[in-house]
């Protein structure tokens, strides 16, 4: 079963899995992002928000945090492809953040169109 489609594609999930471990444990980025999915979460199940909330919310959750493991990953390339400073690697690096800074700015919105009339009831 090692070699057959099937066992491919576990062993691919289980690399996958190991990546999403190895950024929550190592990039403080992510463990805020994390932490703020939880806050968000939670308050989702206090305002009891609806299931199409809910899937903005995870859609924009899941958006920030993938941006964020790709710009990580594009830092790490490279940084070890040219370790010393240059300005077009300074460029990839400043572009790579600004996806994660549109997909943050983005999931920012989303969160207050959601909980905005919510807080206001109260």
């Amino acid at each position: 079963m090692k070699d057959s489609f099937l066992g491919k594609r576990i062993k691919g999930g289980g690399y996958a899995l190991k990546g999403a471990w190895l950024l929550l444990r190592h990039e403080p980025s992510i463990q805020v992002q994390f932490a703020i999915s939880i806050v968000v979460t939670v308050a989702g199940f206090y305002f009891d928000i609806t299931n199409t909330e809910w899937m903005f919310q995870c859609i924009a959750v899941g958006m920030v945090m993938s941006a964020e493991g790709l710009n990580t990953a594009i830092e790490a390339i490279a940084d070890f492809v040219h370790p010393d400073f240059h300005h077009k690697i300074g460029h990839i690096k400043d572009v790579a953040a600004g996806a994660v800074c549109i997909a943050a700015f983005i999931a920012i919105i989303i969160g207050c169109i959601i909980y905005i009339p919510y807080f206001s009831a109260l």
